[in-house]
């Protein structure tokens, strides 16, 4: 079992179900556990596809693609998200080619010391993403401020603060139905040829 709540397998999908299934496939062919635990209500499937979409994968977004998946990592980490973390930290060593690297990063997220690894506007936005994960109610204006000396602009801290935003919303969901990994295709990221 894959997760706490019922799923509809893809034999008994039908009408809308069957469409928003598709639509949510991999380039493998898969569901990942993620969008088939909304099969009992598949119209928040179409959102959490939609919303995932224009977070990580828009053409607009001007952050390189692995330091994206490094925020989500990040935020998965502090949420105790196995199950993103999984996913999208594979998608950092895919996308790095750089297997000590890859390491260090993910030694120094798991220490909550991306200080080790990072620098400049990548570290004040990991920082960021932090507080917002971690302490939302606390944040002030000097958080974004902060981000602006660092030398990021508006769009990157919104590419950010959306990733960061869609992670604590989907590790909420699957924490929160138990989600694992079985079944799942570990490590898809745009450009994937496999």
């Amino acid at each position: 079992m894959s997760a706490w709540i019922e799923m509809i397998g893809d034999d008994a999908a039908d009408g809308r179900l069957k469409e928003l299934l598709d639509r949510a496939r991999t380039p493998h062919g898969t569901v990942d556990t993620v969008m088939r635990v909304h099969s009992l209500r598949p119209e928040t499937m179409n959102g959490h596809v939609t919303l995932y979409r224009s977070v990580l994968h828009s053409d607009d977004n001007t952050l390189p693609f692995w330091f994206l998946e490094v925020v989500a990592s990040y935020t998965s980490i502090l949420n105790d998200c196995t199950y993103s973390l999984t996913h999208h930290f594979m998608n950092v060593r895919n996308l790095l080619r750089d297997q000590p690297r890859s390491d260090r990063i993910f030694i120094a997220l798991k220490a909550q010391r991306p200080e080790d690894v990072f620098e400049g506007k990548e570290l004040a936005l990991l920082r960021y993403a932090a507080k917002l994960t971690t302490g939302v109610g606390r944040m002030v204006r000097s958080d974004f401020e902060a981000l602006k000396l660092a030398g990021c602009d508006d769009g990157e801290i919104l590419e950010v603060n959306q990733v960061c935003a869609y992670f604590n919303y989907s590790n909420r969901l699957l924490n929160g139905l138990g989600c694992t990994t079985d079944g799942d295709v570990i490590g898809y990221y745009k450009g994937d040829e496999g």
